[in-house]
C-alpha cells in the first residue's frame, strides 16, 4: 500500500514504539533520515530508536549518539529509511527482511517488501521526505534534527551540485540553517576534508582509469590489494565514482571495487545518461544520476562486463 506524506504522518501519530532501519554501508542520506525521524518521533513523546548498523563508519557515529539499540524490542514497528530493497539491509539485519512495517524512500522502480510504503522518486533525498513528514506533524526542528536532515539532503545532492537538486532541496536546507544546523561544520566533514590516503588513492585512480567511447565513458577497476596498500578506510571510499565522472568529457563513469565474491559497482552520470539502467543489467538499481550494483565475477571479467553494459546502453 502506497501512502502519502500526510498518511504516513497520521500512521506515525497514531502508533508508538518505533525501531528505524538503515541500509548497508550507510551513507549520509540513510543516516540523516533515520536520525531526523527518530528525534522527531521522540519530540512527540513517542518511543523511538535506531537499530545499530554494524557497517557504520566513524564519520557518522556522532549523529547516532544516544539513539541506537542492538536489537529491536518485541512488538515494535519497524521503519526502513532510504532502503531501496530488502537485500539492502545489512547482513546482520537480514532476519528482519519480512518484518518491516513501513518503508520511506526515494528510489523508484524497486520491488516492494513492506505492507506500507512512501516512495517519491522525484525527491532528491529521503531526508527531504522526512523533513516534509516532520512538517505534517507540526514538529519544530531543533539543532540535532536540523543537523541530521541537512546531512542527508546535502550528501545526496552533492552539496547541491547534482542534477537532482531542486527548489525543495534548497527550502529544506534553508529550514535546517534556520533551526541551527552546523552548515559549515558538516560541509567541512563531507565535502572539504580528505585524508592523505584518499588523495593518494585518487592519484592511483587518475593513472588507471580507462576512457572509451570517445571519452564519454569511464571505468576504474580498483583491486583490493591497492586499497589495502594505500590504507584507505570506508569513509575514504565515499563519492569516488563522482571523482571519475568529474573528468572532462565523461558522461557516465563507473567504479568497481574488488570484494571476496565479486565486485561492487558504483555509477555516476550526467543528465540524459542513465546509471540505473546500466546497473539494472546486473540486478542493481538506483537513480539515473547515481546507481549501484554487484557483479559476481573476478575484477578483470567484471571490468569487461561493465564496459560492455555501458556501451550497450549508450547504443540502445
Amino acid at each position: 500500500m502506497f501512502l502519502t506524506r500526510a498518511e504516513v504522518a497520521d500512521f506515525l501519530d497514531r502508533n508508538d514504539n518505533y525501531c528505524i532501519l538503515t541500509h548497508r554501508r550507510p551513507d549520509g542520506d540513510t543516516v540523516g533520515s533515520a536520525v531526523g525521524l527518530c528525534l522527531g518521533l521522540r519530540a512527540m513523546g513517542k518511543q523511538a530508536v535506531i537499530l545499530h548498523n554494524p557497517d557504520t563508519t566513524p564519520k557518522f557515529e556522532p549523529l547516532f549518539e544516544g539513539l541506537t539499540v542492538k536489537e529491536p524490542a518485541e512488538g515494535c514497528i519497524l521503519v526502513a529509511v532510504d532502503v531501496a530493497e530488502d537485500h539492502m539491509l545489512p547482513k546482520a539485519h537480514g532476519y528482519l527482511r519480512n518484518s518491516v512495517d513501513l518503508r520511506i524512500d526515494h528510489h523508484g522502480g524497486n520491488r516492494e517488501f513492506t505492507p506500507k510504503s512512501l516512495v517519491d522518486p522525484q525527491s532528491a533525498s529521503c531526508a527531504e521526505i522526512i523533513w516534509d513528514i516532520l512538517g505534517e506533524l507540526d514538529i519544530q526542528m531543533d539543532e540535532k534534527m536540523a543537523d541530521a536532515i541537512y546531512v542527508g539532503t546535502s550528501t545526496d545532492t552533492g552539496c547541491f551540485r547534482f542534477a537532482n537538486t531542486d527548489v525543495h532541496s534548497f527550502d529544506c536546507a534553508a529550514d535546517c540553517a534556520a533551526a541551527g544546523a552546523d552548515i559549515f561544520g558538516w560541509n567541512q566533514v563531507f565535502f572539504e576534508t580528505n585524508t592523505l590516503e584518499k588523495l593518494r588513492l585518487q592519484g592511483w585512480m587518475a593513472e588507471n582509469v580507462k576512457l572509451f567511447s570517445d571519452g564519454k565513458l569511464a571505468v576504474c577497476a580498483l583491486p583490493k590489494e591497492v586499497e589495502e596498500r594505500i590504507g584507505v578506510n570506508e569513509d575514504d571510499m565515499g563519492n569516488l565514482s563522482s571523482y571519475i565522472r568529474s573528468i572532462e568529457g565523461v558522461c557516465l563513469a563507473g567504479l568497481l571495487r574488488e570484494e571476496k565474491d565479486g565486485c561492487k559497482i558504483s555509477l555516476r552520470a550526467i543528465p540524459g545518461w542513465d546509471a540505473a539502467a546500466v546497473c539494472a543489467m546486473f540486478g542493481g538499481g538506483g537513480h539515473a544520476g547515481a546507481a549501484g550494483g554487484f557483479i559476481k565475477l573476478p575484477l578483470a571479467e567484471a571490468e569487461k562486463a561493465l564496459m560492455d553494459a555501458m556501451l550497450k546502453w549508450e547504443n540502445s
